[in-house]
C-alpha cells in the first residue's frame, strides 16, 4: 500500500461524496419540515454507507468472478436483442421527464423530492438511492479496481472501504455541524441549492436515462448488426 494510491483513493471518494445519493439528498432532508429530525438524516447516511460498502465487498471477494460463468448467456443473441430492446425504451421513457417537452405538451414539469418518513422509509430511500447509482459509481468502481491490481489483503482493503464510505458521506455530516454553529449564516444558502436542485431534477432524471438507455441500445446494436 503506497501514499499515492491512498491519495488516489481519497480523491475518488470525495468525487463519489457529490453525487446526488451522498449530497443532493441529505441536503432535502436537512432542510424538510422536520427539521430537528436529524437522527433520520443519519438512518439515510448509515444505510447508503452499508450499501457500498457491501458492494464493496461483494466485488473484492469476486462478485466478477462469478458473474463471468454466465458469460456465454449474457452474450447470447437472445441477451443482446433483450439489452437493445431495454436501451430503446429508456431512451424513450426519458423524453417523459424532459421539461422543455412536457412544457411543449402543456403538461407540469415533474419535480423529485425525497419525503421524510420514519426509519423505515430512510432506509429503503437509501437503499434505493444506492441501486439507483449503481450503474453510475465510476470512482468507486475504479478504486476497487485498483485495490484488486494492488493485490492487497483483507486487513488492508477492509479498512480502505470503511474510509472510503466514511469520506463519501463526511460532506452531509460537516454540514449538520455547520448548521448547528451557523445556521442563520448557512441555511439560505442551503435553501437556493434546494430550489435550484429541485427546479433541475426532472431534467437531470432524463439526460441519465437517456445516456444509460443509448450506450445499452448502442452496445446491442454493435453486437446484432455489425458483426
Amino acid at each position: 500500500m503506497t501514499i499515492a494510491l491512498l491519495l488516489t483513493l481519497a480523491a475518488l471518494a470525495i468525487v463519489d461524496s457529490t453525487s446526488f445519493g451522498t449530497l443532493g439528498i441529505p441536503i432535502f432532508l436537512l432542510l424538510s419540515s422536520q427539521r430537528s429530525q436529524v437522527s433520520r438524516l443519519m438512518v439515510y447516511l448509515a444505510t447508503v454507507a452499508i450499501f457500498y460498502f457491501l458492494v464493496g465487498v461483494a466485488l473484492m471477494l469476486g462478485l466478477s468472478t462469478l458473474l463471468e460463468n454466465f458469460g456465454d448467456v449474457l452474450r447470447s443473441r437472445t441477451a443482446y436483442m433483450i439489452q437493445l430492446a431495454l436501451g430503446v425504451g429508456l431512451f424513450a421513457l426519458s423524453f417523459r421527464f424532459d421539461p422543455k417537452r412536457r412544457r411543449k405538451l402543456g403538461k407540469p414539469e415533474h419535480r423529485f423530492e425525497p419525503r421524510i418518513g420514519g426509519p423505515r422509509v430512510m432506509v429503503m430511500l437509501g437503499l434505493t438511492a444506492g441501486l439507483l447509482e449503481v450503474a453510475t459509481m465510476v470512482p468507486y468502481l475504479a478504486a476497487i479496481g485498483m485495490m484488486t491490481t494492488s493485490s492487497l489483503p483483507v486487513a488492508q482493503w477492509v479498512p480502505l472501504l470503511v474510509a472510503y464510505v466514511l469520506i463519501m458521506i463526511l460532506p452531509p455530516l460537516v454540514l449538520v455541524g455547520l448548521r448547528g454553529v451557523a445556521r442563520g449564516w448557512l441555511e439560505p444558502k442551503l435553501e437556493r441549492l434546494r430550489a435550484w436542485m429541485a427546479k433541475h431534477s426532472a431534467s437531470a432524471v432524463s439526460w441519465a436515462l437517456a445516456i444509460v438507455g443509448f450506450l445499452l441500445a448502442r452496445d446491442a446494436a454493435v453486437y446484432l448488426f455489425f458483426r
